[in-house]
């Protein structure tokens, strides 16, 4: 019995040697440009893929290239910074199709329903995962930030 004990042991050894080998994930940071300005030396990377995933920071309503906040509302700012994501897709060969998570965050939870009806129009079934949540201020003074995960397949 111990011997078969032992077998079973080694064979599941030689067979399984992913379990014991280390491997390392492929890490990409990335900044195409598309939102923010390659020289705009802002502390976070645009987008960093790790293998067949891509993480995109939290993008907030500007308009490309400047730190400039569109005007018109919780709406014009929702619609700008889905476009921001999706023009970080579409830099790094995705589309909204590939997106598998988001997280949203308003400055004014009132802002709910005015969000989702621009939302849902950068989406169709099946929806991603999404986190929502309510802060106490967000960067530039933004009423919306979304930040999303995206597949490679």
């Amino acid at each position: 019995m111990k011997k078969l004990s032992i077998a079973i042991s080694l064979m599941t050894l030689l067979f399984t040697p992913h379990l014991y080998a280390s491997s390392k994930a492929n890490v990409e940071f990335l900044n195409s440009g598309s939102v923010f300005a390659k020289s705009s030396n802002m502390p976070f990377s645009e987008a960093v893929r790790v293998d067949n995933t891509l993480y995109i920071s939290g993008q907030l309503g500007i308009t490309p290239g400047t730190l400039s906040l569109v005007e018109g509302g919780i709406k014009a700012e929702a619609k700008q910074t889905m476009n921001n994501i999706k023009t970080i897709l579409k830099a790094h060969n995705l589309t909204m199709k590939n997106v598998v998570k988001c997280t949203v965050m308003l400055a004014d939870m009132a802002d709910w329903p005015a969000f989702n009806e621009v939302y849902q129009s950068f989406f169709s079934k099946p929806y991603p995962a999404r986190s929502a949540f309510g802060t106490n201020g967000l960067g530039l003074g933004a009423k919306t930030e979304v930040e999303c995960m995206a597949a490679f397949y």
